[in-house]
């Protein structure tokens, strides 16, 4: 035969479970897009900064989680600039051009930032 005996409350966790009906983990999670804009923007390269001013950012919420994405949208001829300038490309004339790594230095801080953040907000 199997007992099982419970003593105290689940007050900790009826708040937590209430506190994902009020979506405080969203409200914790959106000062970081901007943020996210404006650490891509400053550390993207510039010639003629249509990259640099093409980043945006778009939190998705779905049945039990949120993704934030940062998203460049300048493309030309079909080629996301931002990527060639991450990883490097080929050039007509047959030479490469070595690629930068802007984007994850620029966004590491935020990463971690938010990391914190959403932890205070779950143990919370």
């Amino acid at each position: 035969m199997i007992s099982i005996t419970e003593k105290g409350s689940f007050k900790n966790t009826e708040k937590f479970l209430n506190s994902l009906l009020r979506h405080e983990q969203f409200t914790a999670l959106a000062k970081f897009g901007p943020m996210g804009v404006a650490a891509l923007a400053s550390a993207t390269p510039r010639d003629t900064s249509l990259t640099a001013n093409s980043w945006t950012y778009e939190i998705i919420q779905k049945r039990g989680y949120y993704s934030m994405i940062w998203s460049n949208t300048y493309i030309e001829n079909g080629v996301p600039i931002a990527v060639l300038i991450q990883y490097g490309h080929g050039t007509k004339n047959g030479g490469y051009v070595p690629g930068r790594d802007y984007i994850n230095p620029a966004i590491r801080p935020i990463f971690d930032q938010m990391a914190a953040d959403m932890w205070k907000v779950v143990t919370r």
